[in-house]
């Protein structure tokens, strides 16, 4: 196969009638457009059986829509996408399908094609396109979840490498492209005070939090084919933890980052049903598209290990659910106590000695907390947070800065093959083996038995509604 060119030529949009392209996709092609960043042909393609008024009308529909807070707010930009555009309607089975996408698509050479469609139709969309001659000189955008445990994954990445080589493969994760997540990789490199104390010697333990203060909602029936674990956890939170236990790259480029993060997955402890546990919120199997007596899981609690050098011993804690106080994301990294206390209240035996903490969701935000002394004769402190945060309105959604790296042939901000096998590994023993979901009340944080999984080191960190969590003269 020849060699892909640089900047794709089209964009294919599989799945143009579902949420995904309404409610993520359709606002990210405006906004590129509308900064001239997108100039080249758009096909959707789906089953819904719509004429060009049909088609035109959901995406207007879908721009117009509440969830998109910025509408269209430039007709001419709006225009101009709609010029883009054209639409194939057929079934992802049959072959005139995609006789009619390669006659839609014209002159283009190396097309993007972007699979936002469930994922039990990749593998038939991925040979189909290999079948019609669609392939050669193209790229492919996967959506999450690659696979559904490690046979899976390792079945669908066969069948995508029969049809285009890795270097044209792109495992989109929506999360790597949130400026919050690629701070966590800046912040750690390009200073140089923080190496030092990154290391088991210092930090006693580390917690990542994604709460959603909603439930499944109109996803009942997906929820059902994957939950909390597969669906969070195993890709988003572990990307995070990647980033925040990796060595440095050993050179500037992607295949660095890419080894980096991989080899921090190769070295999680295999997750034993100890070290899980799983909750589901009281009502979920009343929901749409849920089966009556489910066990599948709307809130985890897992404890990790990375035997690696830098990280053995040290554990960490992650915690992800539906149903929960707040929508928030967090990870508080809980630096040790000094070795000797000098000061009866350096190490508070209600409160957590210094930590770092990193507010990824709502607010972008990076914290550092230490302790102060009080004004007066005696030697006793306050603990503060140095806050640094951020809200950028002009940030571009992940999706905008994905679909243009992937067009472009940037594959950074990409899971590999690596990656996804290795993060399947860790989290493998536990999808069979496993206790009961829990049932919890909506608005707690999850069943008791979460609380006790992190009991021996002093328990939950409870993100605050407001950005700063700690405020001065807090003890």
């Amino acid at each position: 196969m020849s060699e892909v060119r640089a900047q794709s030529d089209a964009l294919v949009v599989f799945g143009f009638s579902g949420d995904l392209a309404s409610k993520k996709i359709f606002p990210a092609l405006y906004a590129m457009v509308k900064k001239g960043h997108l100039t080249v042909p758009i096909v959707g393609v789906a089953s819904s059986k719509w004429d060009v008024d049909e088609w035109h009308r959901h995406v207007r529909e879908s721009l117009m829509h509440e969830d998109h807070e910025g509408g269209i707010d430039d007709s001419a930009a709006f225009n101009r996408l709609l010029s883009l555009m054209n639409y194939v309607s057929g079934n992802y089975n049959d072959e005139s399908t995609f006789t009619a996408l390669k006659t839609a698509l014209g002159d283009a050479q190396q097309p993007a094609f972007y699979l936002a469609i469930p994922p039990s139709l990749f593998a038939t969309v991925i040979q189909s396109l290999g079948s019609a001659g669609l392939a050669q000189d193209a790229r492919v955008i996967i959506e999450k979840p690659f696979g559904r445990d490690l046979a899976s994954a390792r079945e669908l990445n066969a069948v995508a490498q029969t049809v285009f080589p890795e270097s044209s493969i792109f495992r989109i994760d929506h999360y790597l492209g949130k400026e919050a997540i690629m701070n966590i990789l800046y912040f750690r490199f390009a200073n140089s005070f923080l190496e030092p104390v990154w290391n088991r010697n210092h930090i006693a333990s580390v917690q990542v939090t994604l709460a959603e203060d909603f439930g499944v909602g109109s996803r009942g029936a997906f929820y059902e084919s994957a939950g909390c674990l597969r669906d969070v956890v195993e890709n988003h939170l572990f990307q995070v933890i990647a980033l925040l236990a990796m060595e440095p790259p050993a050179f500037q480029s992607f295949e660095a980052l890419h080894i980096a993060k991989a080899s921090v997955l190769r070295a999680m402890r295999p997750l034993q049903p100890a070290d899980l546990v799983r909750g589901q919120y009281t009502g979920y199997r009343t929901e749409k598209g849920v089966a009556s007596d489910s066990d599948i899981e709307t809130f985890c609690a897992l404890r990790l290990f990375i035997d690696s050098w830098r990280w053995a011993g040290v554990p960490w804690y992650v915690r992800a659910g539906k149903q929960l106080p707040r929508s928030v994301v967090e990870v508080q990294v809980q630096m040790q106590p000094p070795p000797q206390h000098l000061f009866d209240d350096s190490g508070p035996a209600g409160g957590r000695a210094n930590y770092f903490r990193f507010r990824l969701q709502p607010v972008a935000g990076i914290a550092l907390a230490a302790r102060t002394k009080r004004p007066g004769k005696e030697f006793v402190g306050s603990q503060h947070e140095l806050y640094l945060g951020e809200d950028d309105k002009s940030e571009i959604s992940p999706y905008e800065r994905l679909l243009g790296d992937a067009m472009a042939g940037d594959r950074a901000l990409f899971t590999d093959e690596d990656a996804v096998m290795a993060a399947w590994t860790v989290v493998e023993p536990a999808l069979a083996n496993h206790g009961a979901a829990l049932p919890y009340e909506p608005g707690s944080w999850g069943p008791d038995e979460a609380s006790a999984l992190i009991a021996g080191d002093g328990g939950w960190h409870e993100p605050a509604p407001d950005t700063p969590p700690c405020k001065p003269g807090a003890p």
